[in-house]
């Protein structure tokens, strides 16, 4: 049994869906959250920017002594994830749990994969699909403006903003006949629902903050790491802008209220 926090990072505030799922998950667990919300998004930025990044981030919560550092972002497991192993840390990306289920809920081997322009310009999901089955056709759509859609608050499936970007970036994989498409930005399942009524009820969406938290738990476990029963869970959030609009953004990633600690700090310090 260990006490210690699991520390989450992500380049904005769409982490916070792995976190709910953490909640869900692992209800015991003490978390402490990052948000990179002064330098989001990622995905349009260099590999060598986003590399540096995930260090800082990644420093930032070990200095919190934490167990476990989950990078709950498509992008930097995508692009630092190596690295940031490299380095030692107790590190998971959103990447293997994610494709571990893709590749058993597939039944005509044609998967989708959604994600930032750097996330699918790394091709990670891809890599992975085909090595753990050759026969699955991986297609693949980077949506640059799904983050700033949910950063901003764009989510309701209604509004003709949202349903025509969707409609206009998934096209492509309704036409390639795809029965399983991983959302593969951890921001994406705010909008499951537009998604999921653009690409049909024949289609099974992977969340990768679900599948990320359900993974964890399966290392904690394993490694003897888990809270011990009769801990309460508590929540920590940590933000690299200001802080003043977290509360109402937050309880949409969350989906639910929240009244915790939140702080504003220098991530350019570590």
């Amino acid at each position: 049994m260990d006490k210690r926090a699991i520390g989450v990072f992500d380049s904005g505030l769409g982490g916070l869906t792995a976190v709910k799922q953490l909640i869900k998950v692992l209800p015991n667990e003490n978390i402490v959250y990052f948000g990179d919300t002064g330098r989001v998004p990622y995905g349009s930025r260099s590999n060598d920017t986003i590399k540096k990044y995930a260090l800082q981030d990644a420093n930032f919560l070990l200095q919190h002594n934490v167990k476990m550092v989950i990078a709950a972002c498509g992008t930097v497991s995508s692009v630092a994830g190596d690295l940031l192993r490299a380095q030692g840390y107790p590190y998971t990306g959103v990447v293997n749990p994610t494709v571990y289920t893709a590749v058993r809920t597939t039944k005509n081997k044609r998967v989708g994969v959604i994600g930032t322009s750097a996330t699918i310009g790394s091709h990670s999901y891809k890599k992975r699909l085909t090595e753990e089955d050759p026969e699955i056709k991986v297609f693949e759509q980077d949506c640059p403006l799904f983050v700033p859609l949910v950063e901003n608050g764009f989510i309701d499936k209604n509004d003709p903003i949202v349903h025509l970007t969707v409609e206009r970036y998934l096209a492509s994989l309704k036409e390639n006949n795809v029965d399983t498409l991983i959302l593969g930005c951890t921001h994406y399942p705010i909008l499951r629902d537009v998604i999921a009524e653009v690409m049909g009820d024949s289609v099974s969406l992977i969340d990768s903050g679900m599948e990320t938290a359900y993974y964890a738990k399966k290392v904690l476990k394993r490694e003897n790491l888990l809270a011990p029963d009769d801990q309460v869970g508590k929540n920590e959030f940590y933000v690299s802008d200001t802080p003043d609009n977290f509360e109402k953004v937050a309880e949409i990633f969350l989906g639910q209220n929240i009244d915790h600690y939140v702080k504003q700090i220098n991530i350019e310090e570590y």
